[in-house]
């Protein structure tokens, strides 16, 4: 890939401009806490031609392994023709649609986008797309506090903790109180009784997550009824897929739905690029960051479509924008709409059941294996959480020897459980992969 280095002398400049005298004092003035990595098994630099072989020659040691992960990201199957639609020069290349004249394909591609959302999450209206999950996290967090002017945030520890860990180095140079509730070791629900009593006259927002990190689907009307009592928003992060099943959040009545769109066509990448949602009631629509792509007619009658609202600090006054996102991941939304239109409400239902189907069939042979057993007792969508009689991480080592990705040690990120390992099924697992998982799994044990 085509690439243009910084030179010493560029960053030396850059770092005269920020204020900082090299990277150290660049993590410190960002409140960056964590250990500088280490850089000295880096090769030296090379050529174009060079760096295109040896990436060639590290592709080559990939191995292919069947995915049980999950945790906010998903092997779902693709239909061929997205990638199709989405390639077309007219869509690829497109930028941000400043003169709707000659936008208009892009500007409808948008507009279908926020429309299919909308409906997907029960909300009544969805921006153009954010950056990516955790960024809608962050965003959803300022949008509270913009509506009630309060400083406190509530958010449960099933809430992603890479979702968590984004929100705190984001919102470090806010004026945002961010109160974790913590989890019972034992258990895989988010700890509504905590939560509930944690909610005061000073909280700005509850965010919860629905199904949950720990693959859990919870009941929330009595965080709904609290926050409302409260005067605080109440914020769902949600698995798109999910909701073809679940009752969505505008039904349950949630002020404000963020999440990931990955799931809805793009394959998992290595990380990126992702799609980013946030979906709100009309109450709040003049409080969304980025914009909003409307439909109107001209002056013949013809439909047409333009950004309606575009609440950003290049459009209005810098202190009274909504939020400094550059622009919306327009590729991943169009992706996300070929691929809804494609699946049709049918067919994402059909998706959405045999995810839960297929993950139940999977728990109910795990947890039939010695030493084994299911942690939780509540509703879980397509990911589950099992306890091992041994450290999940040196089981999901051996695992990945033999060519299954088994899921998340759950020990990484919450202390107390180290036997625990998140596994995920999608539509995409076939019934041997499922049993060849849970053989290998015996062996191992």
């Amino acid at each position: 890939m085509p690439y243009i280095a910084n030179t010493d002398a560029d960053r030396a400049e850059m770092f005269k401009v920020i204020g900082c005298r090299d990277f150290a004092g660049m993590w410190a003035a960002a409140q960056v806490n964590s250990p500088a990595p280490a850089l000295e098994g880096l090769p030296n630099g090379m050529s174009e031609a060079e760096l295109l072989e040896y990436f060639q020659q590290l592709s080559q040691r990939n191995a292919g392994v069947i995915n049980f992960l999950g945790g906010g990201f998903y092997d779902h199957l693709i239909p061929s023709a997205v990638d199709t639609v989405i390639s077309r020069s007219e869509f690829y290349t497109s930028y941000t649609p400043y003169q709707p004249e000659a936008s208009q394909g892009t500007l409808q591609a948008i507009y279908e986008y926020q429309s299919s959302m909308a409906r997907l999450t029960g909300m009544d209206v969805v921006n153009a797309s954010l950056y990516d999950g955790g960024s809608a996290v962050y965003e959803a967090a300022l949008m509270a506090m913009r509506v009630t002017r309060k400083k406190q945030l509530i958010i449960s520890e099933a809430v992603s903790p890479v979702y968590r860990t984004m929100l705190k180095s984001y919102a470090a140079n806010q004026p945002l109180e961010i109160i974790e509730i913590p989890l019972n070791v034992g258990d895989t629900d988010s700890n509504l009784k905590a939560i509930l009593a944690a909610i005061n006259d000073q909280t700005a927002a509850v965010i919860v997550q629905y199904p949950n990190f720990l693959g859990t689907v919870e009941v929330w009307d009595q965080l709904i009824e609290q926050t409302k009592k409260m005067k605080a928003l109440s914020i769902a992060v949600c698995y798109p897929t999910s909701l073809a099943l679940l009752r969505s959040p505008g039904e349950i009545g949630f002020d404000i739905a963020i999440g990931e769109g990955q799931c809805l066509g793009m394959a998992l990448n290595c990380g990126g690029p992702y799609l980013g949602f946030i979906a709100s009631s009309s109450n709040y629509m003049r409080k969304l960051p980025g914009r909003i792509v409307g439909r109107t007619v001209d002056k013949d009658g013809k439909s047409g479509f333009v950004l309606t609202l575009q609440a950003r600090e290049q459009h209005i006054r810098r202190e009274s924008a909504m939020s400094n996102i550059c622009s919306n991941e327009n590729l991943c939304a169009l992706t996300a709409v070929v691929y809804l239109t494609l699946t049709g409400e049918k067919g994402l239902t059909e998706i959405a059941e045999q995810n839960a189907a297929k993950a139940l069939f999977a728990r109910d042979l795990l947890v039939k294996l010695p030493g084994v057993k299911s942690v939780g007792k509540s509703v879980f969508f397509n990911e589950f959480v099992i306890e091992l009689p041994v450290a999940a991480d040196e089981v999901v080592a051996q695992l990945l020897e033999r060519g299954y990705a088994a899921g998340i040690p759950l020990g990484t990120h919450y202390p107390g459980r180290e036997k625990q390992l998140l596994i995920a099924v999608t539509e995409k697992r076939t019934r041997v992969e499922i049993i060849g998982l849970v053989k290998a799994l015996e062996e191992i044990l």
